[in-house]
């Protein structure tokens, strides 16, 4: 074999040296060819076709629109007989539905364990990645292509087997030549496993070690390559040798083979000095590439082309035996795999998603690629129209300025050609005035973007992604990359049964749609669900395909599964409501019957008051979808009635954080009881319970001050006992802690708690004067407590209770705001405590008194609001 042969090391400066002379320093201008082997960097002899023996390899870097170019303008000048593609060869039989017409990348094949879904790789593929440029070359020349790298058959099974090495080659270390495909869960690819000693003498440059090199050091050539030529961050170095140098189309002048040339002269000089750079699965993948090159150099007897990561363009162009090679592959473990194409996204394209090969900006690569000239202006536009769709103010001058200024921060950074860096800096600076909000949103939606690729219905898929795609069609609800709401009204037929589906999907594992948090805990005919596809959802659906060929049967399956398995009560009732919102009413009676049985069994007072509220969830639901809930409305006033009878005992004698945690139950019951249906006798029991809860010395004070505010709110405690109650608890012979706890419980963690001290003047001053009273040496031990109980209030609520104490609780009438006189805490009302239409005097915080001219304003608006113009009497004062 021939090919491209490695260069001595001393034609690539090493990472180790300071940059030689005539390689600028970062900030100084560069040339397009800074950093690589200078023997072939600027060649002025156009290519010619490469002889038959020789392959054209090139080397590339994954997802790079400059490689892309590149690749493709090789393609033209070079016409070769075939082109062979780094990849699983599974993928052969699913290349020709790259030409069909509803092929959108970005997408990627999906390869999977048959009978085990969950392991699976991905091979991303985007518009601006060289192999999905090499494969539409072929399809429109008439050219056959092929993927070459080592069957997935393989690199699944070898990824199961040595999961630690796996981990490390995971770490994203060699960032750059990372050319794998994306494991499911995983950061990184599955590759291939270290090979035994049979993989030494393969001739691959490094393969010996030199002095001073360890293979367990791990690299990233482009990162070496950067540092070599002076530039410390490797991204802006790729940017400006490959991303802003024009391809050498045929009929340009120039040769479009120079920059693999040195890129290949670049990549052996590395191998040479650092081996396989502790990545010894690169060895096995390539002794099966340069298998599959001898195939096909065979078979075809004009040039064949090689699209590849440039890390492994010298390991293909050296010279082994085939018996070197067959001995690296010798005794591969092996699986059965599938494979298909799946939609991906420019979200899971990115680096920060944990894909090993993964750039940092797909949207902006995508622009870079698919734009003819003038890329800064047609990004600058792009910019504009999104902050306008925003409703920001961008004008055409806003657009000319932050050219100028990108283009002014190129040169004073010395780059050929503004870069992201450059564009983004104008953005913020011009565009968004500075600020980061508006920049996050840029980069969101176009430096990253939301796109999501489609595939065809031709493509393999497990019979229930096909009836998954078919609902989707019916209920027209497209899988989308972005994150968008949808609100449902389950009164209408369209919307319920994609409220079904998307409850199914839940169920299956398939988290498609979560529930928004508009959706009301109660159950009402509405709906909010927050949807995004992400393509690892399509191994989701493979793995879910074992339980039936549909949706409503794998759901139906599943469900009545995890009802057999269920060890714990709440488990099951939060099945039961899973079922009664996906409307899986054959699983409903299995159910039903593990309810019954594990309801039967538990006495936990905890795990029933747990249990609860799912239930009455479970029944108001089926009110609103029209579902039959009688064997679940017996469970749960059975579960509501062994409550009654346990909850007592079981809140004696708890610690802080079991109290904390009972009163999230007690909580929780008082809801679920308010919802059950033809529950009065319940109810009053109930409220039976609470009394006896508050009026224990023995219960701690957390859950006592929650069971008073509960029966203060359903209007089963009178306003003078709800003060007496608080007195006892706040008293001076109560130790300050466990008053502290009663105040928590009585005003904290609920809803309109502050609203209560606002305007119940008599409970604000009793927990004024109980807190006025506290010793120093205990108040340091209270204050965590009501820290934590009013720091839950809103803004407005701590600003007027502030208002209030600091002018007084009780100004004016001190003894009345505790409950003496006959105003009952109430002032400025007409015959509350006083004759009729006596004024009091005012409330702290308030007005002095009333003014009557100030009402009697209001009277003409509030005549029309309610519509009878000729009513004064009911309107107050002055009327």
């Amino acid at each position: 074999m021939t090919g491209s042969t490695a260069c001595p090391v001393s034609d690539v400066p090493s990472v180790r040296e300071p940059a030689p002379a005539g390689q600028p320093a970062p900030g100084q201008p560069v040339t397009a060819d800074q950093g690589l082997p200078s023997s072939r960097a600027t060649p002025s002899a156009p290519a010619t076709r490469p002889a038959a023996a020789d392959p054209l390899l090139l080397g590339v870097r994954h997802h790079g629109p400059g490689s892309a170019r590149a690749v493709l303008a090789a393609l033209d000048a070079a016409a070769p007989d075939a082109v062979l593609i780094e990849g699983p060869p599974e993928g052969d039989a699913l290349l020709p539905l790259a030409a069909a017409a509803e092929m959108t990348p970005p997408v990627a094949l999906l390869a999977h364990v048959v009978g085990d879904p969950g392991r699976a790789a991905f091979w991303p593929l985007a518009e601006f990645s060289p192999e999905w440029v090499a494969i539409r070359w072929a399809q429109r020349h008439g050219v056959p292509v092929r993927f070459i790298d080592l069957p997935a058959a393989h690199s699944l099974a070898m990824a199961e087997e040595d999961p630690a090495e796996l981990l490390a080659e995971e770490s994203g270390e060699r960032e750059g030549a990372e050319d794998g495909p994306e494991r499911l869960g995983d950061s990184g690819p599955p590759g291939g496993s270290e090979p035994d000693g049979s993989g030494s003498g393969t001739g691959v440059p490094g393969d010996s070690e030199p002095p001073g090199a360890s293979a367990a050091v791990r690299i990233d050539p482009i990162g070496v390559l950067a540092e070599t030529a002076g530039y410390d961050d490797a991204e802006r170095w790729w940017e400006d040798v490959i991303e802003h140098r024009g391809p050498g189309a045929p009929g340009s002048g120039k040769d479009p083979l120079a920059l693999f040339a040195a890129l290949a002269e670049a990549m052996a000089a590395l191998r040479e000095t650092y081996g396989d750079a502790g990545f010894p699965r690169d060895r096995v993948r390539e002794a099966f590439m340069r298998i599959q090159l001898r195939a096909a150099r065979k078979e075809f007897s004009g040039p064949v082309a090689v699209v590849c990561g440039a890390w492994h363009v010298p390991a293909l162009a050296v010279k082994t035996t085939v018996a070197a090679d067959r001995a690296l592959l010798k005794a591969l473990p092996k699986v059965k795999a599938e494979m298909t194409w799946v939609p991906w996204t420019h979200r899971r394209l990115a680096r920060r998603s944990g894909y090993g090969a993964g750039i940092e900006s797909p949207g902006w690569y995508r622009h870079l690629f698919s734009a003819d000239d003038r890329p800064v202006e047609r990004w600058m536009t792009k910019v504009a129209r999104l902050l306008r769709d925003e409703d920001r103010m961008v004008s055409s001058a806003h657009v000319i300025e932050a050219v100028r200024l990108a283009g002014t921060l190129a040169a004073l950074r010395g780059r050929p050609l503004p870069g992201l860096t450059e564009t983004t800096d104008a953005v913020k600076a011009v565009m968004c005035e500075g600020s980061d909000v508006p920049l996050m949103l840029v980069h969101d939606r176009l430096v990253v973007g939301e796109v999501l690729g489609e595939v065809p219905d031709a493509a393999p898929a497990v019979p229930l992604q096909r009836d998954l795609t078919r609902a989707q069609r019916t209920l027209r609800l497209r899988s989308e990359a972005a994150e968008r709401d949808l609100d449902l009204d389950l009164r209408k037929e369209t919307d319920s049964a994609r409220s079904r589906l998307l409850h199914r999907l839940r169920l299956l594992g398939v988290g498609w749609g979560e529930p928004g948090r508009g959706r009301a805990s109660t159950g009402t005919f509405r709906e909010s669900w927050r949807l995004r596809w992400e393509p690892e959802l399509s191994v989701r659906v493979a793995e879910a395909g074992m339980w039936g060929t549909t949706v409503l049967s794998a759901a139906t399956a599943r469900a009545e599964s995890q009802a057999v398995s269920a060890t714990a009560l709440a488990s099951v009732t939060a099945l039961a409501e899973q079922c009664l919102l996906a409307e899986l009413p054959d699983a409903l009676p299995v159910v039903m019957r593990a309810l019954a049985d594990r309801a039967a069994l538990d006495t936990d007072v905890g795990h029933l008051a747990g249990a609860l509220p799912a239930l009455a969830r479970s029944l108001r639901y089926g009110d609103v979808r029209s579902t039959g809930t009688a064997a679940l409305g017996e469970v749960a006033a059975g579960l509501a009635e062994r409550i009654c009878v346990g909850l007592p005992p079981a809140c004696t004698g708890l610690d802080a954080d079991g109290a904390n945690e009972m009163r999230g139950h007690v909580d929780g019951v008082h809801t679920a009881i308010g919802l059950l249906p033809n529950a009065a006798g319940l109810r009053e029991r109930w409220s039976e319970v609470l009394r006896r809860l508050s009026g224990r010395d023995s219960v701690a004070g957390l859950i006592r001050g929650r069971a008073v505010r509960l029966l203060l709110d359903d209007g089963q405690l009178a306003e003078e006992e709800t003060a007496r109650l608080m007195g006892l608890a706040l008293s001076p012979g109560a130790l300050p802690a466990d008053a502290a706890a009663w105040i928590e419980g009585f005003i904290g963690g609920a809803s309109g708690a502050g609203t209560l001290l606002v305007h119940d003047e008599r409970l604000l001053g009793l927990v004024d004067a109980w807190l006025a009273g506290v010793a120093p040496e205990a108040f340091t031990e209270v204050l965590p407590l009501l820290r934590r109980t009013f720091s839950a209030y809103e803004p407005g609520i701590r600003r007027t209770l502030g208002e209030l104490v600091r002018r007084g609780v009780g100004a004016g009438g001190a003894g009345k705001a505790y409950g003496v006189g006959g105003t009952s805490g109430i002032r400025g009302v007409p015959g509350a405590g006083g004759g009729p239409g006596r004024v009091e005097e005012s409330v702290p915080g308030f007005g002095a008194g009333l003014d009557v001219e100030r009402a009697d304003a209001v009277l003409p608006v509030l005549r029309l609001l309610i519509g009878r113009p000729g009513v004064n009497d009911l309107m107050g004062a002055g009327g």
